[in-house]
Parts: C-alpha cells; structure tokens; sequence
C-alpha cells in the first residue's frame, strides 16, 4: 500500500488472502481497504490511532453506520485505488464517502461511513477542535 496522493487516495494491491477460491475478493476485504484509507487520511493530518489515544486528549473512532455497494469484481494481483472524501464533520461525528477503483477508474466498491467520536473507554464524545479542524480542511478536498 502507497500513498499516491497528500490525501484521500491510496493504493492497495489484491493478495491471494483478500478473495475467494475463485480469486475475486471477498466482500469483507473491502472493508479492511476502506479502513486503510480513513487510516491514512487520519495519518496525514497529524498521526494515526497511536496519537491519538497517547495524546493530552484522547479520542478514538468507531463506526457507527455504513451504507455499501458492490459494483464490480476485483481479482487477485489487482492494483485498486482507495478514495475517501470527507463529506460532513460535527461535534461528534464524521460522514466519509469512500470508492474502490481499478486502475481504469471504474467504480467497484462504494460506502458511506458514519464514525462516531469516542473517549478511549468506548463513550461518546465530542471531538477536539483540532481534530474537527482536521477533517474539516478535507471536506470537498478529497479524491473525487
């Protein structure tokens, strides 16, 4: 996995692990992509999970809603592009739209994630400002 742009966008290579007898990918690998991508979105404006829960402040996030489509196949030793789009950000929650494409850019998988804002213990809470900030800055910025 590399990034290929600031933000928004990073590839992701299919493994044999990631699909079925057949070699096209098992929908739950989908998943796992689009948490890379949310992963390092959340990276390149300050740091991953790590810093976050080892700030002054801590916050984690959990997904609270995901709305997914299942558009295309991908197979073994495909090299698809992640793209995740923040699209609103509020006191405690964010909503991302994220893609996986093929090379040729043809959508193959689509979700809509809500992620609640947590207290390390699992609690809801409100985010930092900073971090508000931070996805905020992203809105409309994305991969698109």
């Amino acid at each position: 996995m590399t990034n290929s742009e600031p933000h928004g966008r990073i590839d992701v290579r299919v493994y044999f692990e990631d699909t079925d007898t057949s070699g096209i990918v098992y929908h739950a690998s989908y998943l796992r992509f689009i948490e890379r991508g949310r992963t390092e979105l959340l990276r390149s404006f300050g740091g991953g999970h790590r810093a976050m829960l080892e700030s002054a402040d801590p916050i984690a996030y959990a997904v609270r809603r995901m709305t997914l489509s299942f558009d295309r196949p991908a197979r073994v030793d495909d090299l698809l592009v992640v793209e995740t789009n923040v699209v609103e950000v509020t006191g405690a929650r964010l909503i991302m739209d994220q893609r996986v494409l093929d090379q040729a850019g043809q959508v193959l998988f689509s979700a809509h994630v809500e992620i609640a804002c947590l207290s390390p213990g699992g609690k809801p809470r409100r985010m930092p400002e900073a971090a508000r900030a931070g996805f905020a800055a992203f809105i409309g910025a994305g991969a698109s």
